[in-house]
């Protein structure tokens, strides 16, 4: 019933600054700029490549203000994702025990994981004209100390079909994780990770911040441009041993202050399937 990961939505106290990274960095451009009622905000759209990200500053009292006041810092504050029917999306999550509402013609599906609202918007396929550097996203990151139980949330409640997910290990990040592919063959899924090594970064964020939206990760055809874009210090850079500086690096993590809150992963065409289970498909430099 999932097709894509189309957006995600970011609580911000300052919507015109991070909006403004976007544009720096990734060519992003604004497409949207009006109130957000249901969440006491205002918000902020910029396209970045086919898809959305949602800068939601509060105005007052609500969810964002909430959200905001929890964490004490800009975060993911959801990810989205594009449905046929959203309608159907909401009856099957409605019937695995998540909270669901609605805000126009899209569906807000709430998880509770590991006791903290995981959220989720599915909004109703749609063709959007690119922007900027980046080509699409394709994954959001959940950070979950019960990875097995995180991912049964996930799967009951959008209907995936397990047989398609695929798992993955990094010594780097010192993490293990399950890709909740939406289909098979295609990138798009949610990312459910345990943090393995509480010493390194991610664990040092799951240990203050516990269950949580972690990052998002997209693809790009000419990553060296962005990469050549990054203020010094902004980004951790993967070139494996041997290529030029001046050829494309396998991918980057771009560091949440860069981008206004947001950690944001960006690999060169092909390379994510690497890790998504069809390494034959990598195209090599």
């Amino acid at each position: 019933m999932l097709t894509e990961v189309d957006r995600l939505l970011v609580a911000t106290p300052d919507a015109a600054a991070a909006a403004a990274a976007w544009r720096t960095v990734l060519g992003a451009e604004e497409v949207y700029s009006g109130p957000a009622p249901a969440l006491g905000a205002h918000r902020t759209v910029v396209r970045a490549g086919r898809s959305d990200v949602e800068f939601l500053q509060p105005d007052g009292t609500g969810a964002i203000a909430d959200a905001l006041s929890r964490r004490g810092r800009a975060h993911v504050w959801a990810a989205g994702a594009a449905s046929p029917d959203p309608g159907a999306v909401a009856g099957t999550a409605r019937a695995a025990g998540a909270r669901v509402g609605s805000e126009g013609d899209r569906v807000h599906v709430e998880l509770e994981i590991e006791g903290a609202p995981i959220r989720f918007v599915i909004s109703p396929e749609a063709e959007r004209a690119p922007a900027g550097r980046l080509d699409f996203l394709y994954e959001a990151t959940v950070l979950a100390a019960d990875q097995a139980g995180a991912v049964a949330r996930i799967r009951d409640a959008f209907g995936l079909d397990e047989s398609v997910f695929t798992t993955i290990t990094s010594e780097m990040f010192g993490y293990t994780g399950v890709l909740t592919l939406f289909r098979a063959g295609q990138l798009h899924r949610f990312e459910v990770i345990t943090p393995i090594d509480r010493d390194k970064t991610m664990g040092r964020y799951h240990a203050r911040e516990g269950a949580c939206f972690y990052m998002g990760f997209a693809e790009a055809s000419d990553l060296l441009d962005i990469e050549r874009r990054i203020p010094p210090g902004g980004v951790t850079i993967d070139r494996p041993e041997g290529r030029r500086i001046d050829q494309t690096p396998d991918q980057v993590w771009i560091h949440p202050p860069t981008l206004g809150g947001v950690m944001l992963g960006v690999s060169r065409p092909s390379m994510a399937w690497m890790w998504s289970g069809h390494p034959e498909r990598v195209v090599p430099v």
